[in-house]
């Protein structure tokens, strides 16, 4: 198992058990995982060409949601005048992100925290850690959200994975719930986001914390107590590949 430098222009590192099981991220461009190699075959679906337009937001791989899942449905920050509005599912994907390797553990361990960029959004002091663990046919996370403010701290955590698939008719969701979340009136449901964005060949599965605007209406928001912290816990798993 190691980790390297994989393309010294774009910043991207892989972070290797064998040749054919690999992630690549990059840490400047929000700590974004955008290859995921399980058994020698992409899992992922990722838009290199629009990714290296910094202009425009990433279509692929695996972004990183924070402090918001979604929009947030007011015309003015939540937190009153001097900030600015948070961005669709918050700022986290749009920051550079620091990184580091456990070679005991043998994981990957993306850090983000509190900066004078985040202030203009965020009044809170904070550091977001994110474990990655990388095993055959799966991929482990396991985030810790700090609040290191004096007073407490909303909070929505989720992922936004592009999954490539070969034909949208070859698709089967199993176990999804029957009643799907709607988005605009936050009636309860699973927090599992399923969306695409024909034609590309790709689906995204999220997992979300909260749904959107949750920091306006408190449906399902996380609040974390000053000096106290969240831990949350994701896992993809790949059964068979064809």
């Amino acid at each position: 198992m190691k980790l390297e430098l994989s393309n010294k222009d774009q910043g991207i590192f892989v972070f290797q058990l064998d040749k054919n099981n690999y992630i690549k991220f990059c840490p400047n461009r929000g700590g974004v995982i955008t290859n995921w190699v399980a058994d020698g075959k992409e899992i992922l679906y990722f838009d290199e060409t629009r990714f290296m337009d910094k202009t425009k937001s990433i279509r692929g791989g695996i972004p990183i949601l924070f402090p918001i899942c979604g929009n947030l449905n007011t015309s003015s920050s939540v937190f009153g005048n001097g900030y600015l509005q948070l961005p669709q599912h918050g700022f986290a994907r749009d920051l550079q992100w620091q990184y580091s390797f456990n070679e005991n553990e043998k994981f990957l361990c993306l850090f983000l925290n509190a900066s004078k960029k985040t202030k203009k959004y965020y009044p809170f002091d904070f550091e977001l850690k994110i474990e990655v663990t990388l095993k055959i046919n799966s991929l482990e996370f396991e985030i810790t959200i700090h609040n290191k403010t004096d007073f407490a701290m909303p909070v929505n955590f989720g992922l936004h994975p592009y999954f490539n698939v070969s034909d949208f008719k070859n698709l089967e969701f199993v176990d999804n719930p029957l009643n799907c979340q709607d988005q605009k009136r936050n009636t309860i449901s699973d927090l599992g986001v399923i969306w695409s964005d024909p034609p590309r060949r790709m689906i995204c599965l999220e997992p979300w914390t909260s749904p959107r605007n949750s920091f306006v209406d408190g449906f399902r928001n996380i609040m974390i107590p000053s000096n106290d912290s969240k831990r949350l816990n994701a896992s993809i798993q790949i059964k068979s590949l064809k």
